[in-house]
């Protein structure tokens, strides 16, 4: 048999849920920042490449599926 010892710990329900929601906030921050450089990266090749507005609009559908993609591998 295993000398086990039981801990039972008091948690302060207020401090746990104020820590997640920075956390949320944070990554919501990250990501939208992450996107806005993701956006402008797309639009820096669209004019190097002087793409028509067809390409750009087939350019954003291919990374709206990505996103979406990526979105349905994460559920």
């Amino acid at each position: 048999m295993r000398n086990t010892e039981t801990r039972n710990f008091k948690a302060d329900v207020d401090a746990l849920n104020a820590m997640l929601s920075k956390a949320k906030k944070e990554q919501r921050s990250d990501d939208a920042l992450a996107v806005s450089i993701h956006i402008a990266a797309l639009a820096i090749h669209a004019r190097k490449k002087e793409m028509s507005a067809a390409e750009i609009i087939d350019l954003l559908d291919r990374e709206a599926e990505r996103y979406e993609n990526q979105a349905r591998e994460l559920h």
